[in-house]
């Protein structure tokens, strides 16, 4: 007879995935003395601690502006370019707004920093622009009532120290570029270490053969690369919630996200790597491939977005994420194996309706070009899907009167340049190129 041991923990019955032991051994290792430090600015030293910071609550209203004028589908390092018959008032509004804000929070910080110190100020502040007078009442309707724009803060400093003496800094309440839509956690921190491109090839090449990319398949997954991170990259201030790596794998919200499959990959791989990395610091999933995380401070074990709060605020366990990627090789190869698997564009399926009729097929068959694939597989990284890839081929396949997607081939680059994101890689000199697109034939007259 088979007999299962489950531990329960909790009122809600869920199987605990640590044990209390283990649970109290985490806690007391990052409860030793020295391991953690939380600290402000010193006030005594050049860098004023009083910032003028975009805030959380701004840039969800910028998320929600950006709704507003239908730009909400721009890249997020470029700055929405907007439509509508209001999109010119609301514009000046929003541009008044935000100086108004501006200069109120800078002339803030510098009054602050001042009385810190106990110092006063010896010349007048700079007057301030003109007052964006009341909201128009369509932005208003459209956006929803705005906070101050730019708001004053002061960032905190982190330090966590391992048992083999290495240490990761970070600070929070960082500063972002105006009207950016996706800050979502004023706690949260970035640390992007070395990229792709700038690691030696040793470094590089056994673990990209160990992950089973193909030379063309290394090429495009660096080339994206560039934009996201390097192995270490830890993002916990944005819309991904905790995004990991050098393509960002993210938790998201409910811990659910592609980082869990990155998690699932090496401990498969290699248990004791991960076990070494993470489960003995807290960090570990449940049989439903959801985040649990024992809490550094209480022992308490959390779940789902519980979890992924618990990273957002505890540095500890932000460490965690950093440290395993700047020293496993292992997890280094799930990154690539998980990003080849998820995000690698080149045997997506394809569905597109021609002229009443139905051509099916995959994304390979439509685009051979490096760069290319790297378009797409950058779309697929940052927004989760190829989309509008079938539209695009649609339109080009009725445009050119094509019936296969075979014959859709020629004219790939013609399809990629509608799709170009974050970057044109049709620009690569890396990269193979589309070829051009075929000139019509001229038409005869036949009279």
């Amino acid at each position: 007879m088979l007999v299962v041991c489950i531990a329960v923990s909790g009122a809600f019955g869920r199987a605990s995935v640590f044990t209390d032991d283990e649970r109290a051994k985490i806690s007391a290792y990052w409860n030793e003395p020295g391991r953690y430090k939380v600290t402000a600015p010193l006030v005594e030293t050049e860098d004023s601690p009083w910032k003028a910071r975009l805030t959380p609550d701004a840039s969800r209203w910028f998320w929600s502006y950006q709704r507003a004028i239908s730009a909400g589908k721009n890249p997020p390092s470029v700055q929405p370019v907007g439509e509508g018959p209001n999109f010119e008032a609301w514009e000046t509004w929003v541009k008044a707004r935000h100086a108004y804000d501006k200069w109120a929070a800078e002339e803030g910080a510098i009054e602050a920093n001042l009385a810190a110190r106990g110092k006063q100020r010896e010349k007048p502040g700079a007057p301030p622009p003109p007052h964006p007078g009341p909201i128009p009442p369509d932005l208003l309707a459209a956006a929803g009532n705005p906070p101050p724009l730019v708001g004053l803060v002061i960032p905190r400093a982190y330090t966590v120290t391992f048992d083999d003496g290495e240490v990761y800094r970070y600070t929070d309440n960082l500063g972002m570029r105006e009207r950016f839509a996706y800050l979502r956690f004023s706690q949260g921190v970035a640390i992007y270490g070395p990229a792709l491109r700038n690691l030696p090839e040793e470094e590089l090449d056994p673990v990209f053969k160990a992950a089973g990319a193909n030379p063309s398949e290394d090429k495009i997954l660096r080339a994206v690369s560039r934009m996201e991170g390097g192995f270490e990259s830890v993002n916990t201030y944005d819309t991904g919630w905790v995004s990991i790596g050098f393509i960002q794998f993210i938790t998201g919200e409910r811990g659910t996200g592609s980082l869990m499959e990155v998690l699932a990959c090496l401990k498969k791989d290699n248990p004791e790597e991960y076990d070494r990395y993470y489960r003995r610091f807290g960090i570990d999933f449940d049989d439903r491939g959801i985040l649990v995380v024992v809490d550094p401070s209480t022992a308490a074990e959390l779940t789902g977005p519980d979890a992924v709060m618990a990273v957002i605020n505890d540095k500890r366990l932000t460490a965690v994420f950093q440290r395993a990627g700047r020293k496993s090789v292992p997890f280094r190869v799930a990154q690539v194996k998980t990003a080849k698997a998820h995000y690698y564009p080149a045997d997506d399926p394809v569905e597109v309706t021609v002229n009443g009729k139905t051509v099916t097929g995959k994304v390979s068959d439509v685009v051979a070009s490096e760069a290319g694939m790297a378009v797409l597989f950058d779309r697929k990284v940052n927004r989760g899907s190829i989309r509008p890839f079938a539209d695009v081929l649609s339109e080009v396949m009725t445009k050119y009167s094509l019936k296969t997607l075979a014959e859709a081939r020629a004219y790939e680059r013609e399809i990629i340049e509608k799709l170009v994101y974050r970057e044109d890689f049709l620009k690569s000199t890396t990269l193979s190129q589309p070829p051009a697109v075929p000139v019509p034939a001229p038409v005869v007259n036949q009279e």
